[in-house]
């Protein structure tokens, strides 16, 4: 009996001394992670200016729901290459006419602006400009084009706003950027039966992806930007952006969190969405996360309240969040700039 309790005293102890080094060495391989990240300094970064953004977000609403086949689809398209243009930025159309889910044929196009087109290191920046043609989440209006503010116009603003600011600076960063606007994102089923791919959604990436704008065209990596404006936003860790593309979730993330943004960049691993960051990963092979809003309770994911219905408006529209995704985005261009990476 002695020698029993003897050998469970020895168990026990050399558990618990095996269970202090193990959690010492997790705590000191996070310290050390940490420690890591917090010697890479933060080089300078310009200011991104959020009213700014947020006057492009206005812009595009102005013209009305961007739905294909529109007129103000074409006025807004339109208004994207003249203001990529007088950013400097060498552009890109790219016209091609899906059929949709519905058996609607369009007249989309892809609008690419390159800053730095002779870089050889290219980031890819996107985010879709059309609107999906029905309210099918609205309560009472479903059949109504959405206005688009924060789901298509918000992460457009930002991405404009990223043009003016690169193209304002005395000093360019020595890095390529290629800015792409996605067409006919949104005009899939959400819950109709159909064969095709991503239920409808995602044709311009899709397209792109397929027929890139520049062949044998590459990025380090992308970010896809997609309802980024909402007050209150939260943007968790999307599930398909870890899986493919986990360190530069982690990067962004922690730039975030380095310049003050944690509170909208939440530590915390979503589910996975098919957006247009999908494609561009599958097809094109380009690693491309997705800064999208979610908000995970304890019985759904859910997006920001107004996703795709006729409330998606312009009170909606916070410059605070604005500018927490644009100056973490100026912030990643910067730092890939200088060659410290978080």
């Amino acid at each position: 009996m002695l020698f029993l309790s003897r050998s469970l005293f020895f168990k026990r102890f050399t558990y618990i001394f095996s269970l202090t080094l193990l959690i010492y060495g997790c705590k000191s391989n996070t310290s050390s992670e940490q420690t890591s990240e917090q010697a890479v300094k933060l080089v300078a970064s310009p200011a991104f200016n959020p009213d700014s953004a947020y006057a492009f977000v206005q812009k595009q609403v102005d013209f009305g729901a961007r739905v294909p086949n529109s007129k103000p689809h074409q006025l807004c398209g339109d208004y994207l290459v003249a203001t990529l243009k007088k950013y400097g930025l060498q552009v890109t159309e790219q016209p091609f006419t899906p059929t949709t889910f519905d058996g609607t044929k369009l007249n989309a196009r892809n609008i690419i602006g390159s800053f730095n087109p002779a870089a050889s290191k290219r980031i890819l920046l996107a985010a879709h400009w059309d609107s999906r043609p029905f309210s099918d989440q609205d309560s009472v209006v479903k059949d109504k084009p959405v206005l688009a503010a924060n789901d298509g116009a918000s992460g457009v603003g930002v991405l404009l706003e990223v043009a003016r600011v690169l193209s304002s600076q005395t000093t360019k960063p020595d890095i390529g950027v290629d800015i792409i606007f996605f067409d006919a994102e949104d005009w899939g089923s959400s819950d109709e039966p159909t064969k095709m791919e991503y239920s409808g959604f995602c044709l311009g990436s899709q397209y792109w992806s397929a027929n890139k704008h520049t062949p044998n065209y590459t990025a380090y990596f992308g970010i896809l930007l997609d309802m980024v404006g909402a007050k209150g936003a939260t943007f968790l860790k999307e599930g398909h952006s870890v899986q493919v593309a986990e360190e530069v979730v982690r990067q962004v993330w922690t730039t975030a969190s380095r310049i003050g943004y944690n509170n909208y960049f939440i530590d915390e691993r979503g589910t996975s969405i098919t957006d247009d960051h999908w494609p561009v990963n599958k097809v094109a092979g380009i690693p491309m996360i997705d800064i999208i809003h979610t908000k995970q309770n304890s019985l759904a994911l859910t997006f920001f309240p107004q996703w795709h219905t006729s409330h998606d408006t312009m009170e909606n529209i916070d410059p605070n969040t604005l500018k927490a995704v644009g100056q973490t985005l100026m912030q990643v261009l910067y730092q890939e700039a200088a060659g410290q990476a978080l």
